[in-house]
C-alpha cells in the first residue's frame, strides 16, 4: 500500500511526518509520530518524548493525553508512523491505553517511514481478550 492509499489523506501523512519530526528521541534515535481522531472528528497529534532515566512517553500516549485533556473520551482512528520501512506498532502499554478509549470500530493504522500504509488493525487484533473497564467490579 502507498501513502496515496484512499483511506489515508495526504494531509494526514504530512502531519504525521511533521509530528514525528518533533519527537525528542536522543537515546533511542527512534522518532515516532502519532495521530488519534476522536469520535467527534477532531485530530490530536503526539510524538515520543524520551528522558535520561529512560521512562519516556510514547507518541500514542502523547496524542491520547491531548485528546483526553480536551475532554474527549472515544477513539475513532489511531495512526502511527515510525522512522523506517518496518512496522512500528504500538507497544503493550499503548495497546492497553488505546483499548481504554477504543471500541470495536476503532482502527489502528501503521505506516512506514514515508507514510505508506503497512497494515490496519482492530483493537481485538492488537490486544486480544484485553482487560478493560468492564472487567472491574464496582
Amino acid at each position: 500500500m502507498s501513502a496515496l492509499d484512499p483511506g489515508i489523506e495526504p494531509a494526514v501523512v504530512a502531519a504525521l511526518i511533521a509530528a514525528r519530526g518533533n519527537a525528542y528521541a536522543p537515546y533511542s534515535q527512534h522518532p515516532v509520530g502519532a495521530m488519534v481522531e476522536s469520535e467527534s472528528g477532531v485530530r490530536y497529534f503526539g510524538a515520543n518524548v524520551e528522558v535520561a532515566h529512560y521512562k519516556g512517553l510514547c507518541a500514542e500516549a502523547s496524542a491520547i493525553a491531548a485528546m483526553v485533556s480536551a475532554g474527549e473520551r472515544r477513539l475513532r482512528d489511531v495512526y502511527v508512523i515510525g522512522p523506517g520501512a518496518h512496522p512500528c506498532t504500538p507497544c503493550g502499554d499503548c495497546r492497553q491505553r488505546i483499548r481504554e478509549f477504543a471500541d470495536a470500530e476503532t482502527r489502528i493504522h501503521v505506516l512506514d517511514g514515508e507514510g505508506g500504509l503497512l497494515k490496519r488493525y482492530t483493537i481485538e487484533e492488537l490486544l486480544p481478550d484485553a482487560f478493560g473497564p468492564e472487567n472491574l467490579s464496582h
